[in-house]
């Protein structure tokens, strides 16, 4: 396994410094491996090849995966490479393990990376790991002037599309999201801004559960809740309630006040408020039963 990504550079130092098989070497570690299942020799045959293993992860830096993991991704290929590695077909393990590294590779970045979803058939694969390399190509063979041009004319268009057997249309939008920078949605820094990330303003939690619940709670509280509640209550006590908090003046300055209620049943305002707070007692108590 690749070291954490601060080994990175011990790792890559410590794999090139590795010796190297002879062809008569690994011929003899191979037949040990098919004939025996000799885990040494195994081992032997995955260890001189872990530099090939680097060389290729460099090829892939570019679609902004960290080295350390597509070295590990790539480890697994070569592991799966030794273990159906023939010697007696007379081809050197370096070109037959540069198959499997790279589709480990290629299935690790087709995973992990926003592309995922175009990139479904042989076609669009082919088309995703060589439009980069293409349009370098394109950029090289451009006239003085041209070569900063990112996009890719209608004629080059037309061009990738035939040699890679895919339509113009998914070149074109294939470029489109190669070309398109990622957004990180957490905070970047320490300066509690995080209301401005985008994580802040893109989740959607209406139909998360708990929410929910309590949004139906929340609106069977100002509905029947409310009424379930005020049936509880006496004649006297419901108004002063409905009074106090359940009506709007045409000024829109609230309910009536504690000495308005006062004057209207002939007793004082500390009384109004006993027989409103009694009130709400009965009123949660109700509520706490119907919940």
């Amino acid at each position: 396994m690749v070291p954490s990504l601060g080994n990175l550079d011990a790792y890559i130092s410590a794999v090139n410094r590795l010796p190297m098989l002879t062809q008569q070497e690994e011929v003899s570690l191979g037949k040990r491996l098919r004939e025996s299942g000799d885990i040494e020799a195994a081992g032997r045959l995955v260890l001189s090849h872990l530099r090939l293993v680097v060389s290729v992860s460099r090829q892939y830096l570019g679609y902004g995966l960290p080295q350390g993991d597509l070295i590990q991704e790539g480890n697994v290929g070569l592991m799966k490479a030794v273990k159906r590695f023939d010697p007696e077909q007379g081809v050197r393990l370096v070109s037959y393990a540069l198959h499997w590294i790279r589709a480990e590779i290629h299935e690790y970045i087709l995973k992990n990376w926003r592309m995922v979803k175009v990139a479904t058939t042989k076609a669009q694969r082919k088309l995703f790991f060589n439009l980069r390399s293409m349009k370098q190509g394109f950029r090289a063979d451009a006239v003085d002037g041209d070569t900063h041009r990112n996009t890719l004319t209608p004629a080059e268009v037309d061009i990738v599309a035939r040699e890679l057997n895919v339509k113009p249309e998914e070149v074109l939008e294939m470029e489109t999201r190669m070309s398109g920078g990622d957004i990180a949605l957490e905070p970047q820094n320490d300066d509690g801004e995080d209301e401005f990330a985008p994580i802040a303003y893109l989740a959607d939690d209406r139909n998360e559960p708990t929410q929910a619940l309590e949004s139906r709670h929340r609106d069977w509280l100002a509905s029947d809740g409310i009424s379930k509640a005020l049936d509880v209550l006496d004649e006297r006590s419901r108004r002063i309630v409905e009074e106090r908090w359940l009506k709007v003046n045409d000024d829109s300055s609230g309910g009536m006040t504690l000495h308005e209620l006062a004057a209207v049943y002939g007793v004082s305002a500390e009384r109004i408020r006993q027989i409103e707070v009694a009130a709400m007692k009965k009123m949660r108590k109700a509520l706490d039963v119907n919940t």
